[in-house]
């Protein structure tokens, strides 16, 4: 019984503090996917949630700013792929496709979402607010000067580079 509590134990230190899967977590202490998820469930039961220790762990461990800019990757991850999604539906047969009105109300709940997503974070997390408008700035002007004053866009390119990881350092 020892050995299955010290088991148990360094499933749990894996999934909070190496943020490990928890097919992951079986492999390591020789047990199932699911065991490990019964683990966890049964430890929720009894106050002690996995999910809640892993999320204060990473908050103080890497600061807010870091957890945030993880879950607008993941975020965008996501809306990429329903996008991809959505373009792959288009590229269907008409009979083969979803309606229309489906469609429109997903690409609506994206906007949305996305909207939300970026406004949360940019209140929660000011400086990669910033980061991303000056970025964003720099990228308009790149294209500002190609479309008007192409005879200096590779000077601008061999500067925007470097600028850009001063933009990080300074806002990131």
């Amino acid at each position: 019984m020892a050995a299955d509590s010290d088991r148990k134990r360094q499933a749990r230190s894996e999934y909070i503090y190496k943020r490990k899967t928890l097919a992951m977590i079986g492999l390591s202490v020789g047990v199932s996917a699911n065991t490990v998820g019964r683990w966890k469930r049964a430890a929720k039961a009894i106050g002690d949630d996995w999910d809640t220790a892993r999320a204060a762990h990473m908050i103080a461990g890497e600061g807010l700013d870091a957890v945030i800019t993880t879950v607008v990757e993941e975020f965008m991850i996501m809306a990429q792929s329903a996008i991809e999604e959505l373009k792959v539906d288009a590229r269907k047969d008409r009979a083969e496709q979803m309606p229309i009105d489906k469609r429109i109300s997903m690409m609506t709940s994206l906007a949305d979402a996305m909207t939300k997503m970026t406004n949360s974070a940019g209140k929660l997390a000011p400086k990669i607010s910033e980061l991303g408008v000056a970025q964003d700035v720099i990228l308009r002007l790149i294209e500002f000067v190609k479309e008007n004053y192409p005879e200096h866009a590779h000077i601008l390119l061999r500067i925007s580079e470097p600028f850009s990881e001063h933009l990080v350092e300074a806002y990131g």
